[in-house]
């Protein structure tokens, strides 16, 4: 293993950078992928050439596909990607031929608030520093396909214009993949027409969260990458008639900064087995799921593959089954919900942590045994249970368990997991021992996957747009209705004319509640979900109505973790990110 464990256990870029690890093409022949399939990037990275992988695999069976998803999230983290490769870790110590695949972190939580997204302690992707950082270089193909649409859109109109788009009815987007809020709403085109052009509003979005960043994701194939491309939507012309990227003649170019982009990319584990790192949408305001292209070749080579779906059942889950199992046409076969003590306490009112507020002022009561706030925290677990089942997939749940958790706390809570209708419980300390703290897990999802799954969409594709919002408001979110604002109703009215309604659904909204409200923990109910936009992403194929004050630029803390970040000039070391 490239990882040799010690105790008490270190940080984890301690951890990543003490890790001998194996040459790329090791880790490639442990996934069954051959040498002219795979194209190194350095020693320890490498691109899949999935051409050849799934024409050489098309008449093999797909393995079995478990997701990893989580109760509603709080500040405090849940634990969903350690749990997720601990049990890809213990699966492979059992001796089944099982591939992780996962989402490539975005600069924004790197450098924001949640610092890394590639695991922790001994249970983490590597090479974890680039894995954080450059890496192979998507995200940055991404940000420069979606900002030359943009300059595309720029340059047009101030060359006359001759598609007549209406320049305050631009829907498309410039990005950067770092958080700031100061970009939200910006201005350009200033300086008049011989110096800046047209001057109009528009706005960033953080990379990850842009239409081209979900094509990527969601994309087939190179023939439906170009296609996909082509009917982008970027606005609309004064007599509302859609302008696309194929006619702004930007597409062909966007595909050929996407070439190389849309190739997975093959890295190990700590404990040195294969991963897939690929794709990289946000799961509170887009669809929160590693890349349907990472998904297909992984179950064409793998006997299971371990899946992350961002956020809570209800944000990532959710909309791995409605969007990109649609598309791809894969289907899930078990969930893990993973449950942390603390975090079902604070859904429970024991105390309310908030995004940036310090654990020091929640720690006391995060850390002392309280059953009766235990037992109403459950609530949001019951839930989150039920929308796993409601889609006709397995559901087990995880307690990854933390050192002060109570033998009480974690007894209670596997009691009432399986009162909910869970199909197995199991306690997880993937983050401390590894594979080997998430054998017990292991277990209970092998003799989940035993029998298949009947998976079920939230919604059928022939119904209204707005019907379709309307059943993931009330079934996921259990909201009685939902209230649109006049400009969501005039949009969702204009896109069935233009021929949209066949999109699929992605609800931009809160991650932090089963609502549109942060602050309501729990379980809500008795309530109206407020839709105060809706924007189509016809290339990515779907809708996504902004639900409440959703903002799809985050911005910074009043202190970002790139404070930390630096550089050790005498060894050349990172230091400090996590």
């Amino acid at each position: 293993m490239p990882v040799k464990k010690r105790y008490p256990v270190p940080s984890d870029i301690e951890i990543a950078q003490e890790a001998e690890l194996l040459p790329i093409t090791e880790v490639a022949k442990k996934a069954g992928i051959l040498d002219e399939e795979l194209e190194p990037y350095g020693k320890y990275m490498a691109k899949i050439d999935y051409a050849k992988v799934l024409e050489r695999t098309k008449d093999r069976p797909n393995g079995k596909f478990v997701t990893v998803t989580a109760i509603t999230p709080t500040p405090l983290g849940e634990g969903k990607t350690v749990t997720a490769f601990g049990l890809g870790q213990a699966l492979a110590l059992k001796g089944i031929k099982v591939i992780n695949t996962f989402r490539e972190p975005s600069k924004g939580p790197t450098f924001g608030i949640k610092g890394g997204a590639a695991g922790g302690g001994y249970s983490q992707g590597l090479p974890m520093e680039n894995i954080n950082l450059n890496f192979t270089g998507d995200i940055h193909a991404c940000e420069t396909a979606q900002n030359l649409c943009a300059a595309a859109i720029d340059a047009h109109i101030f060359h006359g214009n001759q598609l007549r788009l209406d320049p305050e009815n631009i829907t498309w987007t410039y990005c950067q993949d770092l958080n700031s809020r100061a970009l939200r709403e910006v201005v350009v085109g200033l300086g008049g027409k011989t110096v800046g052009g047209y001057p109009r509003r528009t706005n960033f979005d953080i990379t990850v969260a842009t239409e081209t960043a979900a094509i990527i994701a969601l994309t087939t194939g190179l023939k439906d990458l170009r296609e996909r491309l082509g009917r982008i939507v970027v606005g609309y012309t004064y007599d509302n008639k859609p302008v696309t990227a194929e006619d702004l003649k930007v597409a062909g170019a966007m595909c050929a900064l996407l070439l190389d982009a849309i190739k997975p990319n093959l890295v190990q584990s700590t404990e040195g087995h294969p991963m897939i790192c690929h794709g990289f949408p946000f799961a509170n305001v887009a669809h929160g799921n590693n890349s349907n292209m990472a998904n297909m070749v992984a179950l064409k080579l793998a006997d299971v593959v371990v899946t992350e779906s961002g956020f809570g059942a209800d944000c990532g889950f959710v909309k791995l089954v409605d969007v990109g199992c649609r598309q791809s046409g894969v289907k899930v076969d078990a969930a893990v919900i993973v449950a942390s003590i603390r975090a079902l306490k604070q859904h429970g009112g024991a105390f309310h942590l908030r995004p940036g507020m310090p654990y020091s002022r929640v720690k006391e009561a995060a850390e002392t045994e309280n059953l009766p706030a235990l037992e109403k925290g459950c609530e949001n677990l019951k839930r989150n249970i039920e929308i796993a089942k409601e889609h006709g997939v397995k559901a087990i749940v995880a307690i990854n368990r933390f050192t002060t958790d109570t033998d009480k706390e974690v007894e209670l809570v596997r009691q009432k997991a399986l009162e909910f209708g869970a199909d197995g419980v199991a306690v997880s300390e993937a983050w401390a021992k590894g594979g080997e703290g998430a054998l017990e897990l292991a277990d209970a999802v092998l003799k989940a996957i035993e029998t298949p799954s009947d998976m079920k969409f939230t919604f059928p594709d022939d119904i209204p747009l707005e019907e379709k919002i309307r059943s993931v408001a009330t079934k996921v979110h259990l909201a009685d209705d939902i209230e649109l604002a006049p400009p969501a109703k005039r949009k969702l009215q204009l896109f069935q004319e233009l021929g949209f309604g066949w999109l699929s659904v992605n609800m931009a909204k809160t991650h932090l509640s089963l609502s549109h409200d942060p602050d309501w923990v729990g379980v809500p109910r008795n309530y109206k979900m407020p839709i105060r936009d809706v924007r189509a992403s016809v290339g990515a194929g779907f809708v996504y109505p902004i639900c409440g004050a959703m903002m799809t630029m985050p911005g910074l803390p009043s202190r970002p973790a790139f404070m930390d970040v630096d550089v050790d000039v005498e060894t050349g070391k990172i230091k400090g990110l996590f």
